[in-house]
């Protein structure tokens, strides 16, 4: 039975329940360190990217629960030849997202190289290139805030150690209102070590509100912290501070950084993430309201929610980042980032449907951890399967194909032309340690060079793989399961790729056509 062609797919992990309530996670995959804004009656999303391409990921809402992904901000990291590999936990720390002067802004911080920012007139672009606000190591989760008051612009960032040496403490400057450089050296507003009890303070959030400054910050570390607020009537301090949010007795570890938005009808939410293993950090709405003493009170009197009535706005139908895809054209969808900025060739158009993968010579087809050219999307935080079918299109002994689950470990399943000129089924793995992967199962004949590859993922992120090789004994099951691993800071992703051995000369191609996900 045919499928029918799609680019993006139906909303089968949408949180809306359907009855005016949600679910909480409201994106139940890799969004991390998420920041919102709201422009009329639509409201925005971005996220970390890290190193893989496109980054900065824009999404789009119009009631905070039912969400799509519209387009990236960034198109290739800078300097280009300094992600032409991947670079797993660099690149695009925590980014914020501002509307101001009819424009949009995101500002971020590279660990390595400092605080950038690139704005744009419309949220699906044109986006300028990168321009480099403040240079120096360690200089992450920066912040714009243009005061509607005064006309001054501030940038509040926080520190990683790995870097500086630095950490638990937020630097604030007087910035131009272009948003192009800083108007002075920089002060510690917030040093968390004068604080009792708290440590790894970050992520921060700068707003104005009521007469006050307010920087919404977390603390002590992704899977046990908290959410913090601070409020003072200078930029520059001092800062008083309350816990806003905290796991309590819910299980919801850590609630961790995000954004405030107030909506068109006057209520109050806040987006934040929670570290989940494997998944990587997904998305929760929590309501918020402020006290008799001008606090804000975040969830469930400062706790998570679990289900909870949807904001007070227009009905929307059904609706979550695009998961399924037929390349049509061999256009691939916006759900897909490569591993490092690309390069011209990897995938080609053509006048079908279907991905078509150029089989890419390398020295390191031993371990898909080291490679740019693998394409990327997030691993769904629910019970899935995932299925798609391929066609290795090469007689160079070899080359293959496949589809992985990519972590600090890994997994995959797929096709190699072998020393005996034949294709191959295989499935290996890399483990956490190792430089060089393993088979996870005997390799078996595929003798129409195709094959229907499938992964379901269980609870905990255990993987099971089997395949079809169009036999007659349909999907054989194969290897033993795999518990799925992320990154330093990346939650685990789903992986299409095409290799070669080093060598001269074009090694062939392999199509990928209809990739699927469904809830298990």
């Amino acid at each position: 039975m045919s499928t029918p062609p799609v680019t993006g797919g139906a909303p089968a992990f949408t949180a809306d329940l359907g009855d005016g309530t949600y679910r909480n996670p409201v994106l139940g995959a890799d969004w991390s360190d998420p920041d919102v804004c709201r422009v009329g009656d639509d409201y925005y999303l971005t996220a970390s990217s890290f190193g893989r391409a496109p980054g900065l990921p824009l999404l789009h809402s119009r009631d905070l629960v039912n969400w799509t992904l519209v387009g990236h901000a960034l198109q290739r990291l800078e300097p280009a030849a300094g992600f032409r590999v991947p670079r797993h936990d660099c690149g695009v720390w925590a980014p914020a997202l501002r509307y101001h002067d009819d424009r949009f802004w995101i500002f971020w911080g590279d660990p390595d190289q400092g605080v950038f920012q690139v704005n744009a007139p419309e949220i699906r672009g044109p986006w300028t290139r990168p321009h480099l606000v403040k240079a120096g190591k360690g200089l992450i989760d920066a912040c714009p805030l243009w005061d509607g008051e005064t006309g001054e612009a501030y940038l509040v960032h926080a520190w990683a150690r790995s870097r500086s040496g630095i950490k638990n403490r937020l630097t604030g400057h007087r910035m131009h209102p272009d948003g192009t450089s800083l108007l002075d050296e920089g002060k510690v507003i917030v040093d968390g070590d004068r604080i009792p009890g708290w440590f790894t303070l970050e992520g921060p959030k700068l707003y104005r509100h009521d007469g006050w400054f307010w920087i919404l910050a977390p603390a002590g570390s992704v899977e046990t912290g908290w959410q913090g607020a601070f409020r003072s009537r200078d930029f520059f301090g001092p800062y008083e501070e309350r816990i806003v949010l905290e796991q309590g007795d819910t299980d919801v570890n850590g609630p961790h950084q995000g954004g405030w938005v107030r909506t068109q009808a006057g209520e109050d939410w806040f987006l934040h993430f929670q570290q989940r293993g494997a998944y990587g950090r997904v998305v929760h709405l929590q309501p918020m309201r402020w006290n008799r003493d001008g606090w804000p009170v975040m969830g469930d009197e400062g706790t998570p929610v679990t289900v909870h009535r949807k904001p007070a706005l227009p009905p929307q139908p059904p609706a979550a980042p695009a998961t399924d895809d037929d390349f049509p054209g061999g256009r691939f969808g916006r759900q897909w980032q490569w591993t490092a900025n690309p390069e011209d060739g990897w995938a080609t158009q053509h006048s079908g449907d279907g991905l078509r993968l150029t089989c890419v010579r390398t020295d390191d087809a031993h371990d898909l951890r080291k490679l740019p050219n693998v394409l990327t999307q997030r691993l769904p935080g629910t019970p899935a399967t995932v299925q798609v079918e391929l066609r290795l299109d090469s007689e160079e002994e070899g080359a293959g194909a496949g589809l992985a689950v990519l972590g600090d470990a890994y997994s995959w399943i797929g096709l190699q032309r072998g020393p005996d000129g034949n294709v191959h089924l295989v499935h290996r793995f890399g483990e956490l340690v190792a430089d060089r992967e393993r088979d996870a199962a005997h390799p078996r004949p595929a003798p129409e060079a195709r094959a229907l590859l499938r992964i379901e993922i269980g609870a905990g992120a255990r993987c099971r793989f089997s395949c079809d090789v169009g036999d007659g004994r349909g999907f054989q099951p194969s290897g033993q399961v795999f518990a799925a691993t992320p990154w330093r800071w990346v939650g685990a992703l789903l992986g299409l790729f095409a290799v070669a051995p080093a060598g001269g000369g074009h090694a062939g191609t392999a199509t990928f056509t209809q990739f699927r996900i469904t809830p298990s």
